[in-house]
């Protein structure tokens, strides 16, 4: 059986103020095509379809769009939400787009229940396991801890029970929206961390033929059974160096993975340049950066004047300009949030508790105080952002 393992599409999200709708219906397209040209038996989306739980009309649009021409062309889809999205609300109707091919999972009591497919060999079980925020969905899968790799497990354990039922020589494809460690994040991720620890390993998902992992924008390849798609456009200046693709995967009769890297349309290169300003105006070997998307981190003592509208000049796709001008660590003209890059919320609480307390950090019983803080804050904000 082929497959097309896709994921993190953001439908919505602008990079920097730069609209990527347009680009977005062009990777929808590139998509259908690539699936009717290569003889795809199932497309996998691995959640983060929309970019927020109320995505704008547009969006809306451009992903019913996406789902007719899919049930168009009659190659199965199975796709799952992920912590960008509202479940509810991309899960709406769900049972009538099963009828035109269109598989959507959404609800973590289903993880257990597969879509089947078959080939030539027999059936492929496709199981669904949505982003599972551990404070909201605990008590579905009876965990004492609410966290990332508890709440994963348990809902593997239900995949292996079901897959154990079916006749031998089943094989099985999993769809999931997390953090696995190994996997290597960019700045564009909504973090899912907070006070808890995200990562997962990858030997939860053992006993499954392939994993279609979403969450990370890179591509990337864990295991030769274990693979994150990646999103198929860029959306920070961190995935500078990043190839967009999608994953072509044929599942063999063995349940045996091989896969290819399909590249996606590239609507126009990043680049990220660093130096003085004028260097930056000067330097010959920029030139093929021309007509790319820029990021411009100016090294510069004393901020220069107009330095956007001058380097706009040169580099007319200038997004993004940062200030940094040499200094060391303990510079007191050093920024606030210079000195935070890097940490986390718990680690930035746990330092101010130590400030106050003159040198004395917070001890084991405080850490997991103000992990279960910031965990509630994050399930509280979910809460809060589906409702609307």
């Amino acid at each position: 059986m082929r497959l097309l393992h896709t994921s993190d599409w953001h439908l919505g999200r602008s990079f920097h103020r730069v609209g990527m709708l347009g680009a977005q219906a062009e990777f929808i397209r590139h998509l259908v095509a690539t699936a009717r040209e290569r003889e795809v038996d199932a497309v996998v989306v691995s959640g983060d379809v929309y970019d927020r739980a109320v995505p704008p009309l547009a969006a809306v649009e451009l992903f019913d769009d996406a789902l007719h021409r899919l049930a168009r062309l009659g190659v199965p889809t199975v796709m799952i939400s992920g912590n960008h999205d509202s479940a509810r609300r991309l899960g709406v109707g769900a049972g009538l787009m099963g009828r035109a091919g269109i598989h959507l999972r959404t609800e973590p009591s289903a993880c257990g229940t597969p879509v089947l497919l078959s080939d030539g060999h027999g059936e492929v079980a496709f199981y669904g396991l949505p982003y599972l925020e551990p404070a909201l969905v605990r008590d579905e899968f009876a965990v004492e801890r609410a966290g990332h790799e508890a709440v994963l497990t348990a809902a593997m354990d239900r995949v292996r029970a079901d897959l154990a039922g079916r006749a031998p020589g089943t094989r099985s494809v999993v769809l999931a929206h997390a953090f696995v460690t190994g996997g290597e994040p960019s700045d564009s991720e909504r973090d899912i961390t907070v006070g808890g620890v995200a990562a997962v390993p990858a030997g939860v998902f053992d006993g499954a033929d392939y994993v279609a992992l979403g969450h990370l924008h890179g591509c990337q390849t864990l295991t030769d059974r274990v693979r994150y798609s990646g999103s198929p456009l860029p959306y920070s200046f961190s995935e500078t160096a990043h190839r967009k693709t999608v994953w072509l995967v044929d599942l063999a009769a063995d349940g045996s993975v091989t896969a290819e890297r399909v590249d996606c349309p590239v609507p126009r290169a990043l680049a990220r340049i660093r130096g003085t300003l004028e260097d930056l105006l000067a330097d010959p070997a920029l030139a093929r950066h021309e007509e790319a998307w820029i990021e411009a981190t100016l090294t510069d003592p004393v901020r220069p004047a107009d330095p956007m509208a001058r380097l706009t000049e040169r580099f007319p796709h200038t997004l993004s300009l940062v200030f940094d001008p040499a200094r060391t660590a303990d510079d007191p003209g050093i920024s606030y949030a210079r000195r935070l890059a890097g940490r986390d919320d718990q680690q930035i609480a746990e330092d101010f508790v130590t400030h106050v307390r003159g040198g004395t950090g917070p001890d084991a019983h405080e850490r997991t105080v103000l992990r279960d803080a910031f965990d509630a804050v994050r399930a509280d904000e979910t809460v809060r952002e589906v409702a609307r």
